[in-house]
């Protein structure tokens, strides 16, 4: 079973990710199988998808109107998680302590509803 697949059983889609995440997952698929990951090309590769991330967020509305309604936008919510969740890869890959506060300061945001 290929690692796409496995993640698709797990819910996440490839089609649900931005033209350049896929880019950057496909590149990465491909140096996996030409060649050893380190964990400098990992930080490199979760940086350009953060960056991609960032980028599409920036051009994401925060509301959207329909009328006279004003609706938070949906879209927008998941990609701050996205971000979120890439940061937190990121600070793992940087330093332990770092990754330590990260957890911390999730655990603190998290609001029940």
């Amino acid at each position: 079973m290929s690692v796409t697949q496995r993640l698709e059983e797990k819910g996440i889609k490839i089609e649900t990710l931005t033209s350049a995440e896929r880019e950057t997952y496909f590149k990465m698929l491909e140096e996996v199988r030409s060649t050893q990951l380190t964990p400098e090309k990992l930080r490199d590769y979760i940086l350009s998808m953060r960056d991609a991330v960032e980028r599409e967020l920036i051009n994401e509305p925060e509301f959207i109107r329909v009328f006279i309604f004003k609706f938070e936008n949906r879209k927008q919510i998941l990609l701050k998680a996205r971000l979120q969740n890439y940061m937190l890869l990121e600070s793992f890959l940087n330093s332990p302590q770092k990754a330590q506060e990260a957890i911390e300061a999730m655990v603190n945001n998290i609001q029940m509803q």
